[in-house]
């Protein structure tokens, strides 16, 4: 990890611009050019066949009131039906190909923003937070999926049928189709006033989702400390608070798009009324026929259908298009050259490394004070260390940074002989494994989860790290043993036997030093305890440190560190700490009130 620059990151992931994002699909449609035609072509044609019925109409009106012949009358009909028909078949084949155009580019969009959230540095995740990464590879996927299935492939092909029909109103009489365009000054006024406001008002819902789902997440991952301290309050009042910001803006898009809506349909009224006059006035001077005249009003009117399904989906497309512009804003943030390391890099047989952490201060960019201040900390090589504390003294920060997930203002962080400023993200992860409260379990076989953290892993180390953390037993009883399909769409696995697939991650991963991030705070109580005796197991020979989200945990290992402001103010074993009297005493005792 560099320590030269000295630019300071956004604090939120980056968001493209609408010129950006359309860019990025203009592209991505050119790498499928026979889908892209296709969809372009199925759509105007089936948007000229549900134009032609009333185009013909003209000609059987025009045919009743001059006396044409029974013959050309069921001609056109028939012509009438027959185009009626061709338009819907086409109208579905469109539909059918612009979603499955859409759902291409979602799939090359949502495996891009995964590539870019997994290729970002693990400093700059922690930096904008969780919840903000979360939401776009989590709810703006959702959102724009919704959307590709119903909203966009609306408004396109409505969108091609206002261009057609517009068209079809100039080819009865241009007069008649000045009149129909007359109404779009009105048209382009409503857009006018709602384009600008709605894009940035969808976006600030969508961040505002965003600061929810940080809300929530802080509070779950830390839930034992909150309730040892009592903070049960202050978390429900912040989770209410953002629940609340994100309530009134819904409110408010509703309302402002309740507004739009009546400017689209002054608008309509608008245009009906100056052909109804216009049409009127050249009959009258009989400088257009009664079919042209009948025609456009119903020409008019069939832009109803579709300017009505283009807003009453827009709201839906704006919040797609929001959801875009957040995908490719990530696609855009800068990643490590190099993030999956080498375990040969560290030197066979080493054994476990001690860690010394020197005069560490460290601050967000967005924060006056720092986080952790002068803090001084050393585990011996295969030793242990708890950090507890109330929420927001530091612990996180300083574990992550001990894993080599940023870089201090000042002081050092040295794993034996390295220091981790000295190196790239690589070479952290091959001294330093971290594991945290948000495990996961990949879609596919448990042999390929379990290889993630060491690719040339036969079955039988595999399987003899799931024994080592105590899944051996439940993996052996599966239908396909390590090949059974796990994660989504496959086997159903609770929380427990999540974490002791992370575990064995762990034991295959073999870094020399171990850092747990309440690793094990989602389980219950039984499962906690299982869980327990799986992280020991996992982490012998190791060099350990625990965020500590159970006590017991705490008194496992051989000392603990007690932070408060981001400062060390208690270090000892359990038994000292609990006869000094401080705030470990105080913390132990909450805790025992607690279980």
């Amino acid at each position: 990890m560099s320590t030269t620059d000295t630019r300071v990151a956004p604090a939120t992931l980056r968001t493209a611009t609408g010129g950006e994002a359309a860019g990025w699909v203009v592209a991505h449609c050119r790498r499928a050019p026979w889908l892209t035609a296709s969809t372009l072509l199925t759509t105007v044609a089936g948007a000229v066949l549900q134009v032609l019925p009333v185009l013909l109409l003209s000609q059987v009106v025009d045919g009743v009131t001059e006396g044409g012949s029974r013959s050309v009358l069921v001609t056109v009909g028939a012509l009438m039906v027959a185009a009626a028909l061709l338009g819907a078949v086409a109208t579905a084949v469109s539909t059918y190909l612009i979603g499955r155009l859409g759902a291409d580019l979602l799939a090359r969009l949502r495996e891009g923003a995964v590539r870019a959230v997994l290729g970002m540095p693990s400093a700059r995740v922690e930096q904008v937070g969780r919840g903000d990464v979360l939401s776009r590879v989590g709810d703006d996927v959702a959102v724009l999926s919704k959307g590709i299935r119903s909203a966009i492939p609306t408004v396109f092909s409505a969108g091609v049928l206002v261009v057609i029909a517009t068209a079809g109103m100039f080819g009865l009489d241009w007069r008649l189709g000045l009149a129909g365009a007359g109404a779009l000054p009105a048209y382009g006024l409503a857009l006018r006033w709602y384009l600008p406001r709605s894009a940035p008002l969808y976006r600030k819902q969508r961040a505002a989702q965003a600061d929810r789902a940080q809300a929530l997440i802080s509070g779950l991952n830390g839930i034992g400390t909150v309730r040892a301290y009592r903070l049960e309050e202050a978390v429900r009042e912040k989770v209410t608070r953002e629940s609340w910001r994100v309530r009134d803006l819904g409110v408010d898009v509703f309302r402002f798009f309740g507004r739009f809506v009546g400017r689209e349909n002054r608008a309509e009224f608008i245009g009906l009324v100056l052909i109804v006059v216009v049409g009127y006035a050249l009959l009258e001077a009989d400088a257009a026929s009664l079919g042209e005249v009948s025609a456009a009003p119903l020409m008019f009117h069939r832009l109803f259908t579709p300017l009505g399904a283009i807003m009453f989906t827009f709201d839906e497309a704006q919040k797609s298009g929001a959801s875009l512009t957040r995908l490719v804003g990530v696609l855009g943030e800068p990643a490590e050259e190099r993030l999956v390391g080498d375990v040969s890099v560290a030197p066979a047989g080493a054994g476990p490394y001690p860690v010394t952490v020197e005069g560490l201060t460290f601050g967000y960019p967005d924060t006056e004070e720092p986080v952790l201040r002068d803090v001084n900390l050393s585990i011996p090589a295969g030793g242990s260390l708890a950090l507890v504390g109330a929420t927001g003294a530091g612990k996180s920060t300083l574990a992550a940074l001990i894993a080599g997930i940023g870089t201090p203002q000042s002081g050092s962080v040295r794993i034996g002989p390295h220091d981790l400023a000295g190196l790239d993200e690589a070479g952290a992860r091959v001294l330093v494994s971290i594991l945290t409260q948000e495990t996961h379990v990949f879609s596919g076989s448990l042999a390929d989860d379990l290889r993630l953290a060491a690719p040339g892993a036969g079955d039988a180390e595999l399987m003899e790290a799931l024994r080592t953390v105590g899944a051996g037993e439940w993996a052996e009883l599966l239908t396909d043993g390590l090949h059974t399909t796990v994660g989504e769409g496959g086997e159903r696995l609770d929380v427990t036997k999540v974490a002791q697939i992370a575990l064995a991650r762990l034991v295959l991963g073999r870094a020399p030093v171990v850092v747990l991030d309440e690793s094990t705070a989602e389980a219950g109580s039984e499962g906690a305890a299982e869980l327990e005796r799986a992280v020991l197991a996992a982490c012998s020979g190791r060099t350990t440190l625990y965020v500590a989200h159970r006590l017991t945990q705490a008194m496992a290992a051989d000392r603990i560190a007690v932070l408060s402001a981001g400062r060390v103010v208690e270090e000892g074993t359990h038994g000292e700490l609990v006869a000094l009297g401080g705030q470990y005493a105080r913390l132990w005792r909450a805790w025992r009130e607690g279980s």
